[in-house]
């Protein structure tokens, strides 16, 4: 039986500009731990030599391990390889460990640019038994502990953003 895949989209609505947000999300040391709540690293970074030094040639050159503990008190350990990286608007990448598959970061802006809209899809497949085994039942809770997930590494991003100047009233 060949595991369900599981289309997962969120959209995050975020208060800054495409490149502040890409100076955090495209961060070559990956610094989603320090952001996203429940999001730590499983294993150092694996960076093979890189075709330039670039931060889209590193990126690409760079796979992150990383633990995700879900809000049903499991945890999946999941590698990111980005696979094609096109600064500050999209990076395209796979995913292995507990889910297998692909993934996409779009940012689109907004607000005449003062702030930016960030699709993430993901297509992926559980590889462990234990999940392959109960997604016939509990699909739409493991889909809803994803969606929780998501939410709190928006609200994770958004604080970790600079902060936008008050405009002047006079």
């Amino acid at each position: 039986m060949t595991p369900r895949l599981f289309d997962l989209n969120s959209t995050w609505f975020l208060p800054a500009t495409p490149e502040q947000v890409w100076a955090i999300i495209a961060d070559v040391d990956m610094s989603w731990p320090n952001w996203w709540p429940r999001c730590s690293f499983a294993a150092p970074l694996v960076r093979t030599k890189a075709k330039s030094t670039s931060q889209e040639d590193v990126l690409k050159a760079t796979t992150a391990y990383l633990n995700f503990k879900a809000s049903l008190g499991y945890t999946l350990t999941i590698s990111i390889s980005p696979t094609e990286v096109i600064a500050p608007r999209e990076i395209d990448f796979n995913a292995g460990g507990h889910l297998e598959g692909s993934g996409r970061v779009i940012l689109m802006p907004e607000a005449q640019g003062e702030a930016t809209r960030m699709d993430i899809e993901w297509r992926v497949r559980p590889t462990q038994h234990w999940m392959n085994l109960l997604t016939p039942i509990a699909a739409p809770a493991f889909t809803a502990a994803h969606s929780l997930m998501m939410r709190q590494g928006e609200r994770g991003l958004i604080k970790a953003l600079p902060s936008q100047a008050p405009t002047s009233s006079m």
